[in-house]
């Protein structure tokens, strides 16, 4: 079927919109409705009329306005929503967090838990040390040595309260175990949270 003649079995013109040749093709779809051989000669045109006007527009030869979407043109972008409120986070908080990478954390983790585990022999020797590799630790990153200092101090203070809590309340008054003491339980904790300072602060 030519395309002269697929224009002639809808009843249009090569100048009709693509509207009429849309109308054109529903009304003839509705008239013969149930002869399924006329019906697929219509849409055999339709289709040939819709090839013929794509290659006609790649090539540049017909112009398309712009109001009609095809499926190569980008769809128009959804209007943006508003965007939602977040909460601004603290500088401060930014500041002072670290995201370090793997070797950053396991490196201190090490020689914390090696540390931790002389501490159940002599927790104050232990502990300094742990004050010590966490000040290093953490001026290593910044090379802010008060700053260091301070964190560090900070640490070992919160670790020291929660370690001799924790420790007072798992262990019996007066019960006297071979490795587990209050104390030794303390600078465990305290290892523990000067581990996370060092790794996870800057």
């Amino acid at each position: 079927m030519s395309d002269r003649s697929s224009y002639e079995m809808l009843g249009v013109t090569e100048a009709a919109s693509f509207e009429e040749i849309q109308s054109a093709r529903d009304r003839l779809l509705e008239a013969c409705l149930g002869d399924h051989k006329e019906m697929e000669a219509i849409e055999t045109a339709y289709d040939a009329i819709l090839m013929e006007r794509l290659r006609l527009r790649q090539e540049g030869k017909i112009k398309v306005p712009d109001r009609i979407r095809f499926a190569e043109k980008s769809p128009e972008p959804a209007p943006e929503s508003p965007p939602v409120a977040s909460r601004p986070s603290a500088a401060w908080l930014n500041q002072l967090l670290d995201t370090p990478e793997r070797k950053d954390v396991l490196q201190p983790a090490g020689i914390f838990g090696l540390l931790a585990l002389a501490g159940f022999y002599g927790p104050a020797l232990a502990l300094a040390l742990g004050v010590a590799c966490s000040i290093y630790f953490l001026n290593r990153k910044e090379h802010k040595l008060w700053r260091s200092v301070l964190l560090t101090l900070l640490g070992l203070v919160i670790g020291v309260t929660l370690g001799l809590t924790a420790g007072q309340l798992l262990i019996p008054q007066g019960a006297e175990l071979e490795f587990a003491s209050p104390e030794a339980i303390g600078a465990l904790v305290t290892f523990l949270v000067l581990w996370l300072v060092s790794s996870f602060l800057r």
